[in-house]
């Protein structure tokens, strides 16, 4: 195995969304993590994959045939200019809105936008106020 780097953050190791139409799902994708400033890791014959997020079709052998269902998953922005361009990227690559941009109740300074992604999976952005960080991500290096 050659050697890959990963970058984690805390809790969720991967999520996995089995996807109907993985072309539609695919530039979904592409276009709102562009606009999160996120990279596409990689993809293959029936995925494709960003840091945790795995997304494959149902006849992938990791899904053993099923679609996933409906998910709620929500991406952190960088800032609200980040939230708004998920949003408008969203609408603009096959996403239905769920929720345009602005404050919500949950706390203070909380600013996110929701979307449906092609599957009905509810996609969130969002940026919690200012904040520091102690890094960007983690950096993980596997060796074969």
């Amino acid at each position: 195995m050659e050697t890959q780097e990963l970058h984690r953050g805390r809790l969720i190791d991967h999520l996995q969304l089995v996807v109907r139409d993985l072309p539609a799902s695919q530039a979904f994708y592409q276009a709102v993590l562009d606009a999160l400033g996120v990279p596409m890791g990689g993809s293959g014959d029936g995925y494709f994959w960003a840091d945790e997020l795995f997304v494959s079709t149902a006849d992938s052998e990791a899904a053993q045939g099923q679609l996933t269902g409906r998910h709620h998953l929500a991406f952190q922005a960088r800032d609200r200019a980040a939230v708004d361009a998920f949003h408008a990227a969203a609408l603009a690559h096959g996403g239905r809105d769920n929720g345009a941009p602005g404050e919500r109740p949950y706390h203070p300074g909380y600013y996110a936008a929701f979307v449906l992604d092609p599957d009905g999976n509810n996609i969130e952005a969002v940026y919690h106020g200012p904040a520091g960080r102690s890094a960007d991500s983690v950096k993980v290096t596997f060796e074969g």
